[in-house]
């Protein structure tokens, strides 16, 4: 049952900055693509990408997301150097005006992810398919030395919802981190973020299922996102679309904070900032 838990005092290191988690933190998401699922994270143009970084800096982001894959459910393959060659766009924009700003990159191409951490200092991988998509990705974080989110997916952006089976879900799924925390961990990554993947290769009530269950992700001990920003599980539920699903992504990004989130990626910073103070003073106020 979903209830407040205490969270363990962790941290993170970012190219050698020791990041806290004490206080929940929020990563914005930069999509520089033309296709993401919400047409109001788009940012395919330079102009576009300055705006948006300003805004996530301006309204509090802890880390900034970028993304020129998109994984939504059927999205378009695009080949590695595509891929890149938008990332190093946006990347170039950030570093520009924000030089020690925390980026996560979010791939799951070795080769990409390890060019974006040498020519632009990303600090964070963040890999959909928990390694099962390049069978270099967690032998490539343990020589960068980076960050890594290790997220719950099973197939491909591409096959995700085709493959929706689970016999005992949350069993299934706390199977499948520790297996690949040892893997990962056993070659020297230190800073493992979990991510239960909401929304890939899972049905609307397993989307609810595991957001009730949340703490029991909490309980393995590393750093715990939630994404759930604008999602299907949202406005599928309400009868709604993405651009009216705000009101419902905070609402569950307070459950997920309740359930023990460390970090929250989302689409609307300033939203998101405010539900973590409100959320945190709640929890820290007694009589």
């Amino acid at each position: 049952m979903l209830r407040n838990v205490q969270r363990k005092p962790l941290s993170l290191n970012l190219g050698g900055e020791l990041l806290s988690l004490s206080r929940p933190l929020v990563m914005g998401i930069l999509n520089v693509t033309p296709d993401s699922f919400y047409a109001g994270s788009r940012t395919p143009e330079r102009e576009q990408i300055a705006a948006r970084v300003h805004q996530m800096v301006d309204e509090g982001a802890d880390i900034i997301d970028i993304g020129a894959y998109s994984s939504r459910q059927q999205a378009t393959d695009i080949t590695p150097d595509e891929e890149m060659h938008r990332l190093a766009t946006g990347l170039e924009i950030i570093r520009r005006l924000y030089p020690q700003a925390h980026v996560s990159v979010d791939t799951f191409r070795a080769d990409v992810a390890a060019r974006c951490v040498r020519e632009y200092g990303v600090q964070i991988i963040n890999d959909i398919s928990g390694g099962e998509l390049d069978p270099h990705m967690f032998e490539t974080v343990a020589e960068l030395k980076t960050a890594y989110i290790l997220m719950h997916m099973k197939g491909s952006p591409q096959t995700m919802m085709q493959q929706t089976h689970y016999d005992h879900l949350i069993a299934e799924m706390l199977y499948y981190f520790a297996e690949r925390i040892a893997r990962l961990e056993s070659l020297g990554v230190n800073d493992i973020i979990i991510d239960p993947g909401f929304g890939f290769s899972k049905t609307l009530d397993d989307n609810y299922r595991l957001m009730n269950r949340l703490d029991e992700f909490a309980r393995i001990g590393l750093p715990l996102l939630v994404g759930i920003s604008r999602k299907s599980m949202i406005y599928k539920l309400l009868g709604s679309t993405p651009d009216e699903s705000l009101n419902g992504t905070t609402v569950l990004n307070t459950l997920a904070l309740l359930g023990g989130a460390h970090i929250l990626r989302v689409h609307d910073v300033k939203a998101a900032v405010e539900t973590v103070n409100l959320v945190s003073k709640t929890l820290q106020s007694t009589d």
